[in-house]
């Protein structure tokens, strides 16, 4: 065989050898959630079991994952059971995402202002500071008042979950960008805005992620509490429902079903941040 053909050859060989270690690698970060959540929720039921047999409570209250499965996918009555989990978490889940996008977003822009105007954060953080002092449970009956009792107030007291702890992160990430970088745009006549889109929200992108990891179940608790509070919808007051009707068979699997919905929304953000991190910044690795 020649130098040229064993060269095409090893060459031909290589090309394929990488295709298939990409493709690896991508079905790898694909299937990530899902593997995550089947780790956590088998973390959830062991601790869950171990719960049950540790205070040994009373099984007309407590139900067992077995109880829950059976509930929801054995007997005439399945069909019936997922319906009803399903309507009311399609319900949460809308309310939970609208304020999970108002509520990201918010943070995002006042995060900007508070780091190119410091009179606006000097300004504003004690205000903000005062609000998240007061507890939501309380604000929520004149949250109610203001903006009334469907999806508006969902919004707003979800997004005030999610907005809080995400504008104290994305300040950080902001601040943490490169002096070098921000300094060479400037030499070149950039001003703070475009220092702002060029090089702090590039490298505040781990920061963003990390808000919207932790405001997942942040903005399903501020849905449901929502609903419980202000709107009668959803899964927040068909679980309030269940404890006065007797009905715990409903109540713990719209908290087991819950419970696995949170943990794919966290997941699915998590494998798209490995791939922004990737476009933004190759040397970083998310946190989880």
């Amino acid at each position: 065989m020649s130098t040229t053909t064993l060269t095409a050859t090893t060459g031909g060989t290589d090309g394929v050898t990488g295709a298939s270690e990409e493709a690896l690698r991508w079905i790898g970060i694909l299937l990530r959630p899902l593997v995550n959540v089947v780790t956590t929720m088998a973390a959830v039921i062991l601790l869950w079991l171990a719960f049950l047999q540790t205070f040994q409570l009373d099984p007309l209250v407590a139900k067992s994952p077995l109880d829950v499965w059976r509930y929801l996918f054995e007997g005439g009555q399945a069909g019936t059971h997922r319906g009803l989990v399903a309507s009311s978490l399609g319900r949460t889940l809308l309310d939970a995402g609208f304020g999970f996008v108002a509520g990201l977003a918010a943070a995002v822009v006042v995060a900007l202002l508070f780091v190119l105007v410091r009179s606006v954060e000097q300004s504003l953080l004690p205000l903000a500071v005062v609000v998240r002092s007061v507890p939501l449970v309380a604000m929520t009956p004149l949250i109610s008042l203001v903006f009334g009792r469907g999806l508006m107030a969902t919004t707003v007291i979800s997004g005030l979950v999610v907005f809080f702890p995400a504008l104290v992160t994305m300040v950080f990430g902001l601040r943490s960008a490169s002096r070098q970088a921000a300094d060479l745009c400037r030499a070149y006549g950039a001003g703070d805005w475009t220092i702002a889109r060029k090089v702090m929200l590039p490298s505040s992108v781990p920061a963003f992620f990390a808000s919207a990891r932790v405001g997942v179940p942040g903005a399903l608790i501020g849905a449901m509490l929502a609903e419980w509070l202000a709107t009668g919808k959803g899964l927040g007051y068909a679980m309030l429902q269940d404890s006065s009707t007797f009905e715990y068979d409903h109540l713990w699997a719209s908290v087991a079903v819950l419970t696995t919905v949170s943990a794919l929304a966290y997941n699915i953000i998590a494998t798209v941040e490995t791939l922004a991190l990737a476009r933004f910044a190759p040397n970083r690795r998310p946190n989880s």
